[in-house]
């Protein structure tokens, strides 16, 4: 199946260096990829020349003229930044000229401009955004990592929606089992809202496995976690650190003596084994759920190689058809938007 995604060509800590040849190995690897870099022509012709890359059917430029900044207010953005490569981006997918957006930019004024420009799915009140994490057992995702940081117990239960089609979409998995992050496993656990959260999702349609506490999440005790945007982040951001301080403690340990050495020497193919399974580059590439298209964003740090599983993500969700099966599973589950004013507030703010 043909899909086409828009890249924000710009977006990131390092612009075309790093989304433009993601790009062209993504279009190598995958057959059926077509895309189109947005951002300014004379920069994206530039890094192509460098790459020795011509325009073609697979591959089209998109010019637009202005960038939104890593530390640009998301209501500048949305004001001020109509022909940014982000909204040039997004706004390929409202008109259905691409399948999918990816941007490594500014979170926040891309979180804000895809939800004014796509708006959201009729059930849905708040877009969430879902990341993958390697577990004991594979992988599992969760939501929401940021975007919402005070939920509704009705928010949790649309966020389980979401992530559980998700996981059955690109997994092919028919009932994937979802857990609601709690600090104890026991239903009187926790705060009224993650209370009254876990008696919607019994009372659900979704392969409810119940609470679960920090350290089932790498276990892969289920296939999807839901929090709220606070708890997903902090979570998401401490063992970010964690990694980190293991990496460096190993590497000091191995470094400690000449006998140390010796054993790095040695255990080079099991360290580069362990490296490979917490590369956080192949787990890149997070869904903003819940709007009227696909956006992935990358991290902002990405290098070309993360960028492409962003790529990657996306195509995979279009193809999928995630969208329609988060649709269909809200009808099922009789969900109603509380918020039916949103939009209207949105645009009271002049964009």
């Amino acid at each position: 199946m043909d899909i086409t995604v828009a890249i924000d060509a710009m977006g990131g800590d390092h612009g075309p260096h790093v989304t433009i040849p993601a790009a062209l190995n993504a279009i190598k690897q995958d057959s059926q990829l077509n895309v189109i870099l947005v951002g300014l022509k004379d920069v994206i012709d530039a890094e192509l020349a460098a790459h020795q890359a011509v325009i073609g059917p697979r591959l089209r430029i998109h010019h637009a003229s202005e960038v939104v900044a890593m530390d640009e207010s998301p209501q500048s953005a949305l004001k001020n930044k109509k022909d940014s490569s982000m909204r040039v981006a997004i706004n390929l997918v409202k008109s259905g000229e691409a399948n999918a957006c990816i941007s490594a930019g500014n979170t926040g004024a891309l979180m804000a401009t895809a939800r004014f420009v796509l708006k959201t799915l009729p059930g849905i009140d708040r877009p969430a955004i879902a990341g993958i994490l390697p577990t004991q057992k594979g992988t599992v995702h969760m939501l929401d990592l940021g975007a919402n940081a005070d939920c509704t117990p009705e928010h949790l239960l649309q966020f389980a929606i979401m992530g559980a089609m998700l996981v059955s979409c690109v997994e092919q998995k028919e009932r994937p089992s979802v857990g609601l992050l709690n600090i104890g496993s026991e239903d009187i656990k926790g705060n009224e809202v993650v209370k009254q959260a876990g008696e919607l999702l019994r009372a659900s349609h979704l392969n409810f496995y119940g609470n679960i506490e920090g350290n089932d999440i790498y276990k892969g005790t289920t296939d999807v976690v839901v929090c709220d945007g606070f708890v997903g982040n902090v979570a998401l951001k401490t063992s970010e650190g964690l990694a980190q301080m293991v990496n460096r403690f190993l590497v000091q340990e191995f470094k400690r003596s000449w006998l140390t050495k010796l054993m790095a020497l040695v255990s080079i193919p099991v360290l580069k084994a362990f490296k490979r399974r917490l590369d956080p580059r192949r787990y890149n590439g997070a869904s903003f759920l819940g709007l009227r298209g696909i956006v992935v964003k990358s991290h902002g740090g990405a290098d070309s190689l993360a960028f492409q599983y962003a790529i990657r993500a996306a195509a995979e969700e279009s193809r999928s058809g995630v969208l329609s099966r988060i649709t269909e599973q809200l009808e099922i589950e009789h969900l109603k938007p509380q918020a039916a004013l949103q939009d209207v507030e949105t645009t009271k703010e002049g964009i």
